[in-house]
């Protein structure tokens, strides 16, 4: 039997080391090896959606294509790999995008071999992470997505791509620092000695121990989320970022820090996931109304969508901290939404600045005249990311605030105040861009061609999908979230 999880994680190792072997001057041949690699990941993961039965996925400590095997065995470190309804709607999404923004890295033109090299190893990282079921094998696939991300900002970024990368790279590693020593100490203190998530999550550590260990993770977790106050680096990587880096990094590297959450903190710190619940709800709210507030002061396209980010993460951060059902499913369907539409709509920012050479949406006006495909698209994910019903952004955030709503009724009722405001600045984007006079420095713009449209039509039918029928994600998921809800008694 072929270990598909294994073919996820290392096909994209392998066509780097392929593309490392070639010399430079074949471009052509590089960027269509890299959007094979990319692609067939996405097939295979397909074939594991296909495959993956729902009934049993998130039954208690029950995985499927289970991989098993002994790595430094006297030091209880397995290779162990392992797929439930928590870990699969994000291995999918990130093959997904992985294949789509492998195609609008198209446009680099400067390095493209160094690029594909680093853009398949943060492949291999981000798909590792979310397969890994052994703390350190976790560890190693989340500092390898570090690396190639520094490199991928501070090359081909823009022109404070050093200071961005680098910011980037320290808050990182400080979190990464925090998790290390966090991963020892529960190794340390379990009985028997186990980096098993699964095991460690039947330890029974001390409420002491076990809210200082649910810390060091969780500070770990929220500067990928990124939590406020940890979320000064995401502006900063967002805007000097190439646009298909932003679109993995907004789609697929925060979602490592919830996905962390609800894999490491909630069922291996249960008690102390109790105690310091009301204090991830709030933060939640800090997040929405916050990131809100400051996305609508923005005129930069790209720091408008990264805040907003920030503020629909947030949500993410409300429902799970709610500790149940429904608000677990609301924060991974939250997280499966946000990825796909605001993937999307960094891919409709750089289709705008390939143009424009400008992000300032001040400068723009009237493009529906001249770009009509860019305006539809770009109002309909606009739509979806401030959660009009019948488009799945309108499903993960109910859900969050429906089963958040029971244990912090106030704080649901100010985290509509955020809800407000993400309408009030998406509709003032659309009517900046898209409407009034038209701006005679946008006439020339031709509208969308053919690739950047193959890039975002997938991804809005997957918006229109997920909106009208929510069950074609929560039917993988739900059995996983009612075991995690299942370990709080709720």
């Amino acid at each position: 039997m072929i270990p598909i999880l294994s073919t996820l994680i290392f096909l994209p190792l392998l066509g780097a080391i392929i593309i490392f072997c070639l010399p430079p001057r074949l471009e052509k041949s590089i960027r269509f090896l890299s959007l094979l690699v990319t692609g067939v990941v996405l097939a295979v993961s397909v074939c594991l959606v296909m495959h993956f039965d729902p009934a049993v996925g998130g039954a208690s400590n029950s995985m499927q294509f289970v991989e098993y095997h002994p790595w430094l065995h006297n030091l209880h470190i397995w290779y162990f790999l392992g797929v439930d309804g928590l870990s699969l709607p994000l291995v999918f999404l990130t093959a997904l995008l992985g294949f789509l923004a492998c195609l609008s890295s198209y446009e680099i033109k400067e390095r493209v071999k160094e690029y594909f090299i680093f853009y398949l190893l943060l492949m291999t990282g981000m798909i590792g992470t979310f397969l890994a079921l052994d703390l350190v094998l976790f560890y190693i696939f989340w500092e390898i997505v570090l690396i190639p991300m520094y490199f991928l900002i501070g090359i081909w970024g823009g022109p404070r791509r050093e200071y961005a990368a680098v910011k980037f790279f320290l808050y990182t590693l400080a979190g990464s620092v925090l998790m290390l020593l966090g991963i020892l100490t529960a190794y340390f203190l379990s009985t028997p000695h186990t980096f098993n998530m699964l095991q460690l999550g039947l330890s029974g550590f001390d409420l002491r121990w076990q809210i200082i260990l649910f810390l060091a993770f969780f500070l770990a977790f929220a500067v990928k989320v990124p939590v406020f106050p940890f979320h000064t680096w995401l502006p900063d990587a967002h805007v000097e970022a190439p646009t298909p880096v932003s679109v993995l990094l907004a789609g697929v590297l925060l979602k490592m820090g919830g996905y962390g959450l609800l894999r490491v903190c909630f069922p291996i710190f249960k008690a102390a996931a109790f105690v310091l619940a009301p204090v991830l709800a709030m933060l939640g709210v800090v997040n929405i109304v916050y990131g809100a507030w400051v996305a609508f002061a923005q005129t930069d396209f790209k720091k408008m969508v990264a805040y907003s980010s920030v503020s629909h993460m947030g949500f993410v951060l409300l429902g799970a901290a709610s500790l149940t059902v429904t608000g677990f499913n609301g924060a991974l369907l939250g997280m499966f939404n946000h990825g796909i539409i605001t993937g999307g709509m960094f891919l409709l920012v750089g289709v705008l600045y390939t143009r424009a050479h400008t992000r300032e949406l001040n400068r723009f006006g009237g493009l529906t005249n001249s770009m009509p495909f860019y305006a539809f698209c770009l109002t309909f994910l606009s739509l979806a990311s401030l959660g009009l019903p019948g488009l799945s952004g309108f499903v993960g955030e109910f859900l969050s605030l429906v089963g958040a709503f029971k244990p912090y009724p106030w704080l649901v009722v100010a985290a509509g105040i955020g809800l407000v405001m993400t309408v009030g600045y998406f509709l003032s984007m659309i009517g900046r861009v898209l409407l009034g006079a038209l701006n005679p420095k946008c006439v020339p713009y031709v509208d969308m061609n053919t690739r950047e449209l193959v890039t975002i039509v997938p991804l809005m039918a997957i918006v229109l999908i997920v909106g009208f029928y929510p069950q074609s994600v929560l039917n993988f998921q739900q059995e996983a979230m009612q075991g995690l809800a299942h370990l709080f008694k709720l």
